[in-house]
């Protein structure tokens, strides 16, 4: 699933094609909103908020979408070629005189009166790219239930908004802890760090077309995606395990070395299927 860096470029790039000018086509392809036309309303703007993106329109509309795992706005000139994938996969299109926006496979497409916003964002955490960012709330949303994983309390969009699966993983590297740390056993130190690493790490990436957290040349992250190789700074072997509630787990990544914690067994099915070694970086 898109991070909270990956939706503030969709909505630049969404910005900067379709801000300040009237559309010359809209064609929602989804059933609830087939019939509807906004050719000529002008394009106020798009700002993204956590994962998701509200694209606003004069006459008081905004068109709120979700990339979930597979979805994608791209942006093309007059006359290019659209290259999302197949027709069918599109969900809306928006054309100003010379830019084309076209939605891919998004999961998540709603028309709503700009004065709503709030109905499908507002039970967001603070944003760590928005305007609303505060740390200190921030903290005390993921500390709130302290038996619970660190990992979990961070996806919790609810706590703060922004951070996805590779985040996690990175951020609790960079504190030197496991992801199944309960949130309420984080050393004090290194909570008040939580909430700078996190936006630092963001801000440092939202205009990146590469994500990078280690600062490093030839290797752009910790742990995230590197099982079974090598740790960048001590060697040990990378760990890969599920985490979630069952309904939803994710693949998390840790240095049983650099990371202090509670962690699951290396016998777990998915860690039998990372047990083999790759080709080490």
């Amino acid at each position: 699933m898109p991070e909270g860096d990956t939706v503030w470029q969709a909505a630049k790039r969404l910005h900067e094609a379709l801000a300040g000018k009237p559309l010359t086509r809209s064609d929602f392809r989804v059933p609830r909103y087939a019939t509807v036309d906004l050719r000529g309303r002008g394009v106020i703007g798009t700002v993204p908020r956590g994962k998701h993106l509200l694209t606003r329109f004069e006459g008081g509309l905004t068109l709120h979408t979700h990339l979930r795992m597979e979805g994608a706005w791209k942006v093309y000139g007059t006359g290019e070629r659209w290259r999302g994938g197949p027709a069918h996969q599109i969900r809306a299109v928006l054309a100003t005189t010379d830019r084309t926006a076209v939605g891919y496979r998004l999961q998540v497409l709603e028309l709503l009166r700009t004065s709503e916003e709030e109905r499908v964002v507002g039970h967001l955490g603070p944003d760590l790219l928005g305007p609303d960012w505060d740390p200190a709330r921030a903290l005390a949303n993921v500390l709130a239930d302290p038996a619970r994983p660190l990992g979990e309390a961070l996806l919790d969009q609810r706590n703060l908004a922004g951070i996805g699966n590779i985040y996690k993983s990175e951020l609790c590297f960079l504190l030197g802890v496991t992801p199944w740390l309960p949130a309420g056993a984080l050393p004090a130190d290194r909570a008040e760090q939580l909430p700078v690493l996190a936006k630092r790490l963001l801000e440092a990436n939202r205009d990146r077309p590469v994500r990078q957290t280690t600062g490093l040349h030839r290797h752009d992250l910790f742990v995230y995606g590197r099982a079974p190789r090598p740790c960048l700074r001590c060697h040990t072997s990378v760990r890969l395990a599920d985490q979630g509630d069952g309904s939803q787990d994710r693949p998390t990544y840790w240095c049983p070395t650099c990371q202090t914690g509670p962690a699951p067994s290396p016998d777990t099915p998915r860690n039998r299927r990372d047990r083999h070694p790759r080709r080490t970086a």
